[in-house]
């Protein structure tokens, strides 16, 4: 018996519903899906740049080339 593998369920096409969209991104796409954890940016007023931190050490990692925030990555106060 060949069924579809288009046609889905109901109760497979309700449960697919509520997964939000952010976590039906395909894996091995090189996305990211949700925050970085274990960083942290924060602004330097002198240069007006943003720099990535890591949470557990306090070391700088990175600095942005222009005035942007980084993409996905918590902000510290």
């Amino acid at each position: 018996m060949a069924t579809n593998p288009l046609v889905l369920s109901r109760r497979a096409f309700r449960v697919a519903d509520r997964i939000p969209l952010s976590l039906k991104a395909r894996r091995g796409d090189n996305q990211r899906v949700g925050a970085v954890r274990d960083r942290s940016q924060v602004h330097n007023p002198h240069n007006d740049r943003w720099v990535k931190r890591d949470r557990d050490s306090g070391r700088f990692l990175d600095q942005k080339a222009d005035t942007k925030p980084f993409k996905g990555v918590r902000r510290e106060k």
